[in-house]
């Protein structure tokens, strides 16, 4: 997995959260969050009353637990704040459902949640019950792709939604084969079998 800006962490985490959910039936816990970071080679500078910041070559994290939600803030490591994402979950009582939202900084320029949608998972079943299009990335010699598997690939072909682009949310996204490419915020997106 690279991560090289906010974004490249922030699906991962995004689609780790969902999974840990769905196989735990809770949120994770700040503990569980800072040992997925470590994980991913980024270390801890700073531990205070569950206050957690964590430190990358490209990002920083600020993770803020509570018993009903979780908050993670990603900052470049350039101080740029126009690329900071910030991640929510929460278990939203009146949907009767876990969220997880991805959401930039910069509001003006993206409106949308990244990932195409939030991640949406019944409280009762612990499935899903949207369409998100989450992954990692990672960087091959026709430049960075983002990773999905192949069932995140079906669902967001389900959800009718393929022309548009899950990572800046433009259309006019261009499929050859399982790859696809998106002019607008040049990342490349492509769908692999998950290894047995």
């Amino acid at each position: 997995m690279k991560i090289y800006e906010p974004l490249m962490l922030a699906m991962p985490l995004a689609k780790w959260i969902s999974k840990f959910i769905i196989e735990n039936k809770k949120l994770p816990t700040g503990d569980d969050v800072r040992k997925f970071l470590k994980e991913n080679n980024l270390e801890e500078i700073c531990l205070d009353e569950g206050l957690v910041l964590h430190r990358g070559k490209f990002v920083l994290t600020l993770t803020f637990p509570a018993k009903e939600h979780l908050i993670v803030d990603i900052i470049s490591s350039s101080g740029e704040l126009s690329d900071a994402l910030e991640i929510i979950a929460y278990h939203d009582r009146k949907l009767e459902a876990y969220v997880i939202e991805i959401i930039p900084a910069n509001e003006l320029e993206f409106e949308d949640n990244i990932g195409l949608e939030p991640v949406i998972i019944d409280d009762k079943s612990f499935e899903l019950k949207s369409y998100p299009v989450l992954g990692h990335f990672e960087e091959e010699k026709d430049g960075v792709f983002l990773i999905i598997d192949s069932e995140t690939y079906q669902r967001w072909k389900e959800s009718g939604k393929l022309d548009i682009c899950p990572i800046c949310g433009a259309e006019g996204v261009a499929w050859r084969r399982n790859e696809a490419y998106c002019d607008s915020c040049g990342f490349g997106i492509k769908f692999k079998e998950e290894e047995q």
